[in-house]
């Protein structure tokens, strides 16, 4: 049985952040109160607060890329990663890192994307064959 886990994070604008994880990644809307909305974010309590969003920077290094720390994501099984990856770019968001593998013919290989949401926020969706490769070594 899957065990959801719950993060808040400060975004600058409600309504933004409602079409950005509403229509663009497709979450649907829980509660909400006039400071904060909860998501479902692929299975996951998402609690989006009015705020100022935490700094990030391009910190960690991973294969050839430095990526954004901290940073969330999920983990998608193959053809829903590219569903989304296609959603996201027919949307105009920017990526940080263009919708690519890596680690190509290893254990872990994946697809992967970076972008964040309208606060700044960095996002990574990793997608995958199976789950069973998730946790490769």
């Amino acid at each position: 049985m899957l065990t959801p886990f719950h993060l808040a994070l400060h975004v600058r604008d409600l309504d933004e952040a409602r079409r950005f994880y509403g229509a663009i990644l497709g979450c649907s809307e829980g509660r909400s109160a006039a400071t904060w909305v909860d998501f479902d974010f692929f299975g996951h309590q998402l609690s989006l607060h009015l705020g100022l969003p935490f700094a990030n920077e391009r910190t960690g290094k991973v294969g050839d890329h430095l990526v954004p720390m901290p940073h969330f994501g999920v983990v998608l099984l193959l053809p829903d990663w590219e569903a989304l990856a296609d959603r996201v770019r027919k949307s105009g968001v920017v990526f940080e890192l263009e919708p690519s593998v890596r680690f190509k013919g290893e254990a872990g290989e994946q697809w992967t994307m970076f972008f964040r949401d309208p606060s700044g926020n960095p996002l990574e969706f990793k997608g995958f064959p199976t789950m069973e490769g998730v946790f490769a070594q």
